[in-house]
């Protein structure tokens, strides 16, 4: 989203100065959190925790943490600590994705098909070959599990993001920017699956109530600030009602994320999509994510048989193999059969590291790994866990190494072979 500042006090988000001073502590730390490096490293030391947990002598303790209950059993909610870090935690991180999802499709660069098509399709590809690599392994060695083909079409947006800002120095900006609106679209087709295909029953008056308090958000959301108050108990509702009707709770945040306005309104020169993106993001990526790589990265090898199997197999290849050769061939071929044609800067070539990096399944992944199998009582769901996990490091790795090599080739004046020269010049750490 844009850097642009809001002008008038009554728009700056909690923590930040609104004069011409410097930021205060808490605003210099909350950029520090939002930072992509920042998100991708606490994504890294708490799952690196809860797998040495998970597989140390105390391995017991981490499962008994997870296994904690406590909640409203009224209201549905008398949840385990995992179940209230999965439904509870990771609605923050989709509350962010729903905003950004609005503001690039009213503002940004989903608005245009013809900056936003290649990026679209590579999206596709990267969802339905890793699919078809993960069906055509366990159609033939476990049918049972063919209800996981969903887990490696993931990409997680905030460790893919830290290796490019990390690896990709001197690589053009347009690249982040492909990456992001490759990941964005991902994860709309992966909300889309989650609603679609992991909801088993539907309570419709909770979820017609869930609806409403959207509905009611969105009227709020809209009106003076000293309305806002009442955005989080109305979104509280929103969340609780949808846990109750049986469709995962982590489509309220969407759902809340999308009824934010993405134009600048009562004469703001930001669009409150920004201003809610740069106050909650921080929370999202410090805390909302790394909490949930905790509870969900935990898997135990040790003493544990069947890790390697069909669904492990299918993932590790849908993720490592599948992603990088579904977003080059659909690219491939947009670009040779269409008039659409890549950003200014960036060639096929730069491609293959993007491609790698959505390999990079982790957050959701793991959750949708959550709904296809039953945590602890399913012998595919630790392989499933264990797959999401290697390939995604495998990916990030292989990655890396493309994005340096990227980095030290010459590039030619006219990357995307559109007859114009480029004239975006912006390089990342530049």
């Amino acid at each position: 989203m844009s850097d642009q500042q809001p002008t008038g006090s009554d728009l700056s988000p909690p923590g930040e100065s609104t004069s011409d001073t410097s930021p205060s502590r808490t605003a210099q730390l909350k950029r520090w959190a939002a930072l992509d490096t920042t998100s991708g490293a606490l994504l890294l030391t708490a799952a690196t925790i809860a797998v040495v947990w998970a597989n140390s002598p105390w391995r017991d303790s981490y499962q008994d943490l997870l296994e904690i209950e406590f909640g409203p059993a009224a209201l549905h909610l008398h949840l385990s600590l995992a179940d209230w870090i999965a439904d509870g935690m990771l609605a923050i991180f989709f509350f962010v994705v729903g905003v950004e999802l609005k503001h690039e499709f009213v503002a940004g660069t989903l608005r245009d098909f013809k900056l936003a098509g290649v990026p679209i399709v590579a999206a596709l590809g990267g969802m339905i070959v890793p699919a078809a690599c993960y069906v055509a392994v366990v159609g033939i060695g476990d049918p049972e599990a063919l209800g996981g083909w969903a887990i490696p079409t993931a990409t997680d947006i905030a460790f893919a993001l830290a290796v490019l800002a990390i690896f990709g120095r001197g690589l053009p900006v347009a690249l982040r920017t492909f990456l992001l609106t490759l990941a964005v679209v991902d994860d709309l087709l992966g909300i889309t699956v989650i609603a679609t295909f992991y909801t088993d029953t539907i309570n419709l008056p909770a979820l017609l109530g869930a609806l409403v308090a959207v509905a009611v958000f969105a009227v709020l959301v809209r009106m003076a600030r000293r309305w806002w108050l009442l955005l989080l108990p109305v979104a509280l509702t929103a969340w609780t009602l949808m846990h109750a009707s049986g469709v995962h709770a982590t489509i309220a945040g969407v759902l809340l994320g999308f009824s934010v306005p993405a134009v600048a309104i009562r004469g703001e020169r930001m669009p409150r999509t920004e201003l809610f993106d740069e106050t909650v993001r921080p929370y999202s990526a410090a805390l909302a994510l790394p909490v949930f790589a905790f509870a969900a990265a935990g898997v135990t090898v040790v003493g544990t048989s069947g890790i390697i199997q069909p669904v492990s197999i299918g993932i590790m290849l849908g993720l490592v193999v599948g992603k990088v050769v579904g977003v080059l061939a659909f690219t491939a071929l947009m670009v040779r059969f269409t008039p659409l044609r890549l950003p200014d800067s960036i060639g096929l070539r730069d491609l293959l590291p993007v491609g790698m990096l959505t390999g990079v399944g982790f957050t959701v992944a793991l959750l949708i790994a959550e709904l296809s199998f039953e945590v602890g009582s399913d012998s595919h769901a630790a392989a499933a866990k264990a797959a999401i996990l290697a390939g995604s490091v495998v990916s990030a790795a292989i990655a890396a190494v493309l994005l340096r090599w990227d980095a030290r080739q010459l590039r030619d004046p006219d990357m995307n072979r559109d007859g114009i020269p480029d004239v975006d010049r912006d390089v990342i750490g530049g």
